[in-house]
């Protein structure tokens, strides 16, 4: 599996709305080929910073299936607005797991 991890800065005073928005785009991301999980997790020392942790099937499920798609419009349109700046994405994958 892929992760898709994006650093998300959210306009300090609208956290609320951001994780309001975050989960009603849920099944977009439900519906995608490939997507398996997805969640946010908001930083405790930095409360308007946010990861988006996606686990994809494959990189292209994420870069063209999802990211070509009308769904990631829908996603942008309902998350976008509360972004103070473009999220910071990459791409990791499990190198060493002990337990």
């Amino acid at each position: 599996m892929i992760l898709e991890i994006a650093i998300i800065e959210v306009v300090p005073g609208k956290e609320a709305e951001f994780e309001k928005a975050f989960a009603e785009a849920g099944p977009l991301f439900q519906r995608a080929k490939g997507c398996r999980s997805m969640e946010i997790q908001r930083s405790i020392e930095f409360p308007s910073r946010y990861r988006l942790v996606v686990g994809w099937e494959t990189i292209e499920d994420h870069m063209v299936g999802f990211r070509e798609s009308e769904d990631f419009q829908a996603w942008r349109a309902l998350v976008g607005p509360y972004f103070a700046q473009p999220p910071q994405v990459e791409h990791a994958k499990v190198a060493v797991k002990n337990f």
